[in-house]
């Protein structure tokens, strides 16, 4: 970050007061605004009891926050949600977006104006709980969550800003690659996600972008102009690419000698005029009169393929978190890529199924591949070769049998596993050697689907509640990585043995084989049932 920027960050800042926002409140108008936009679809009076929550949340945060810019846009989104119930669910979410946008911009804003203050906050405590707030609003954890709390305890301004305005940079690329250049419902609801998270980042050093241009591209989608959705699209895609390219280096750690002091931050010019909270453009979903049914380069690609690797590994260590996020930055490098692939047939169903991924519970690495062979298809495509038909299938069954529909249907196959066991111990009983070799082989026969079952379906739970040690559970089964290949291989190979040694034992003990062995039987003479006995 250069010295002109880190000014203008520090005078923006200084703008607005250090008080701090009330949490609880914060929290709880978060909370209600999403559960109003998750219940409208069913119950438009659960929506408005949750709009209600929010309201009163709203007024015990409002004199908490500093920017009265941002609190009038809150004020504004509020009233256009309670407004949109008599609508469509999707206006309604779409005005829960916007106003979650302009909460976590004034929670970012007042956080870095308490971090910037000389001397340091007297109540470092409450600043930490605002670090760790921010992270979880940004969807930063582990060790980005981590290592965002160290920068801020160590006063590195920049890096914290930097960490946050890098996390939402990529949620805004995602949100746009996922929208498609059409009048849905769908589209709609995808364009104004990412216009919230641009809201938050609109003071990065995105030149090329404007909350307006987000504005633009919702009433055209609204209207229906989809040539000119297109182009917007097209330019808001361009446009968060270079910004993601800027943000891809870290800022230099500034020791405490090399920090600006007051007296050189005071005559700051009009960089910080741009970037002051008192000035953030605050943007609105336009009310639809009808619900709605680069250059080329490789550089994108690469990219791609760099995330997809990693999501790939993380996926594999039973870090479908760490998984998830890389498949952000994924979406975010497609931006790059060049227009031969960007137009290619097929890239649609591409980026649906990288969407898809990236809100998947439970992601496995056969997901991620899928999603390997898919671009490695298009690049194919554009070359003039053939597809692979095998491909094209591996992405159908990631498309349609993965997260949790995988879990239980295996989990059910190790269940029902049980039964033929419990049948045949039932049946022959277990005084038997053989019969007891034949049980034992069809049990390592079934282990696979057992272990795939039980520990599969603990991992998607672990995913879906957030325990980190239920979500490695699926390194347990053989079937998430090589490594259960030559497992795989032993258990069948005791399989055959076991059930060669019963089935052998079976046949010597009945007189089939060996020294006991009967002498054929002499032909018997047989009756014709179609004669008439004489």
């Amino acid at each position: 970050m250069s010295t002109a920027r880190r000014l203008a960050l520090l005078a923006a800042l200084a703008a607005g007061s250090a008080g701090a926002q009330d949490l609880t409140a914060y929290r709880t108008l978060a909370q209600s605004l999403e559960a109003a936009a998750q219940v409208r679809p069913s119950s438009a009076e659960r929506a408005l009891a949750e709009l209600d929550r929010a309201e009163a949340a709203y007024a015990q945060l409002a004199p908490t926050l500093q920017n009265k810019q941002l609190l009038g846009g809150l004020r504004g989104t509020l009233d256009g949600a309670r407004g949109a119930l008599a609508r469509t669910p999707a206006e309604v979410q779409a005005q829960v977006l916007l106003a979650r946008g302009l909460m976590r911009k004034a929670l970012y804003d007042q956080t870095l104006t308490r971090l910037a203050h000389t001397p340091p906050d007297p109540s470092p405590e409450n600043s930490a709980a605002q670090v760790k707030l921010l992270a979880h609003e940004f969807g930063l954890t582990g060790a980005p969550a981590a290592a965002l709390l160290n920068d801020a305890q160590a006063g590195h301004l920049e890096r914290v800003a930097w960490r946050l305005q890098g996390a939402a940079a990529l949620k805004v690329a995602s949100a746009l690659q996922a929208t498609p250049a059409e009048r849905s419902t769908g589209a709609y609801v995808k364009l104004a996600r990412g216009a919230s998270w641009f809201t938050v980042v609109q003071d990065a050093g995105a030149r090329e972008l404007k909350v307006a241009q987000f504005e633009d591209a919702l009433k055209q989608l609204t209207a229906g102009d989809l040539p000119a959705l297109t182009a917007s699209l097209k330019t808001l895609r361009q446009g968060t690419a270079a910004l993601n390219q800027s943000l891809a280096t870290p800022p230099a750690v500034v020791s405490k000698a090399e920090k600006p002091t007051a007296a050189a931050r005071t005559p700051t010019p009009s960089p910080a005029t741009e970037s002051s909270p008192a000035k953030t453009a605050t943007p609105t979903a336009p009310v639809q009169s009808q619900a709605p049914a680069a250059d080329p380069t490789s550089g994108g690609v690469d990219a791609a393929y760099t995330a997809l690797g990693r999501a790939l590994t993380a996926a594999g260590h039973g870090d479908p978190e760490t998984a998830r996020g890389e498949l952000v930055r994924v979406s975010a490098a497609l931006a790059a890529l060049p227009a031969t692939l960007r137009n290619a047939a097929g890239y649609d169903t591409f980026v649906r199924d990288l969407a898809a991924a990236q809100e998947r519970r439970g992601l496995r690495p056969g997901d991620v591949q899928a999603l390997i062979a898919e671009l490695g298809g298009l690049e194919r495509g554009v070359t003039g070769e053939g597809r692979s038909t095998v491909d094209a299938l591996s992405a159908g069954v990631a498309r349609t049998f993965s997260g949790g529909l995988r879990a239980v249907v295996f989990l059910l196959l190790a269940l029902l596993g049980l039964v033929p066991l419990y049948l045949l111990n039932l049946a022959f009983g277990g005084r038997n050697p053989y019969w007891r070799a034949i049980t034992a082989a069809l049990a390592l026969l079934l282990l696979p689907v057992f272990l795939e079952g039980v520990f599969g379906f603990l991992g998607w739970v672990g995913d879906l509640s957030g325990v980190a040690f239920l979500r490695a559970a699926p390194s347990l089964t053989l079937w998430q990585g090589v490594y259960g290949l030559p497992l795989r291989a032993l258990f069948t190979a005791l399989a055959i043995a076991l059930a060669a040694y019963g089935f052998r034992g079976l046949c010597v003990q009945f007189g089939l084989l060996g020294r006991n062995s009967p002498a054929k039987m002499a032909p018997q003479p047989s009756l014709d049932w179609d004669e008439e006995p004489t």
